[in-house]
């Protein structure tokens, strides 16, 4: 449990405040390096916060940070592919609830990735795919052959995932001018 500290907006663990600090409430509260004058909103001379969120105002030292707080500012308009609930920041985030098994579309952490790789299959998404899926047949119909360890890649550097989670976040992070990938 932690807030942000009212003089320097470090979020800190509870321990950092003292307790007649912590009674205060958010909002009010200040760590103890703030309190003693030593803390983080008292060194100016090695605190540079040059890159500001438009929404909240909020400052960070560098774009990195601003880039990753955003995303506590993106809608919750991408469903899951599978059971279609609409809570969901990102297609990353919509595919990683499918793979963690939770999905109540397909039980199962190895069910999962593998309703992931046969979707990826049937979408033609085999530019993203180390092996081209091969359909089988069998005593329980059509399927397509088991997930490869490492069955997705970056198109642009060739990098492999194992979960197609991990290649939507890669691509968001690093070649965000594609943030589309066919689903």
């Amino acid at each position: 449990m932690g807030r942000n500290c009212a003089d320097c907006d470090y979020y800190l663990a509870s321990s950092r405040f003292s307790s007649n600090q912590w009674r205060k409430g958010p909002g009010y509260s200040r760590c103890r390096e703030c309190v003693a004058g030593d803390g983080y909103g008292n060194n100016t001379s090695t605190t540079s916060y040059s890159f500001q969120c438009h929404q909240c105002y909020r400052e960070f030292p560098d774009n990195n940070q601003l880039q990753m707080h955003m995303q506590v500012h993106r809608p919750r308009t991408v469903s899951c592919p599978v059971c279609g609930d609409q809570r969901f920041k990102s297609n990353a985030n919509a595919v990683a609830h499918v793979e963690s098994g939770y999905c109540r579309g397909c039980r199962g952490r190895d069910n999962a990735r593998q309703q992931i790789y046969e979707f990826a299959a049937r979408q033609g998404m085999n530019q993203y795919m180390t092996e081209t899926p091969m359909l089988t047949y069998g005593s329980h119909g059509t399927q397509y052959s088991q997930v490869p360890d490492l069955p997705y890649k970056c198109p642009e550097c060739n990098k492999y995932f194992r979960q197609m989670s991990q290649l939507l976040q890669h691509r968001d992070a690093k070649h965000s001018q594609n943030r589309y990938l066919g689903y």
